[in-house]
């Protein structure tokens, strides 16, 4: 099969080829995360925390995971408790910090989830990968574009 052919037989991206592949991904990761007692949005608030260049008051964090999932600042602040009531992030003062259980875990699940992601990613050529980043870059600005003026 020629480029040409290829091209022209591959299915477009659009917004159901992103969604299917967001959920299939998704899937995977929960699956790991649920052997580690964590659900997605506490990996999420948890990985905005361990990488935070500095520490984050809940406001900041809830405001960051917002940014992320579009979930209800209610849930991300019970997600946030939930994490407290885990000892995977302390409060010192207004600041929560990631403790080093938290740090670990979310390296154990890091270390589940790298073959599986090698393996889903593994062979897909340098130049496709730079076209979907790309779209995928795009459709992310729009999007959070009409959120925000959906939510204002």
């Amino acid at each position: 099969m020629t480029s040409t052919a290829a091209a022209t037989t591959a299915p477009l991206a659009d917004a159901r080829a992103l969604g299917l592949a967001h959920y299939a991904a998704r899937g995977v990761l929960e699956l790991v995360l649920g052997r580690h007692g964590l659900t997605f949005q506490q990996q999420v608030a948890l990985r905005a925390a361990i990488t935070a260049d500095a520490p984050q008051t809940a406001d900041t964090l809830v405001a960051q995971i917002r940014g992320t999932l579009k979930a209800d600042p209610a849930d991300i602040r019970t997600t946030l408790d939930e994490l407290l009531a885990k000892q995977l992030l302390v409060a010192d003062g207004t600041h929560l910090h990631p403790t080093d259980s938290g740090r670990e875990l979310l390296a154990a699940v890091g270390a589940d989830t790298a073959p599986v992601t090698a393996r889903v990613w593994g062979g897909i050529p340098a130049e496709d990968l730079a076209a979907a980043g790309r779209v995928l870059a795009l459709v992310t600005e729009r999007a959070n574009a009409e959120f925000a003026a959906l939510t204002a």
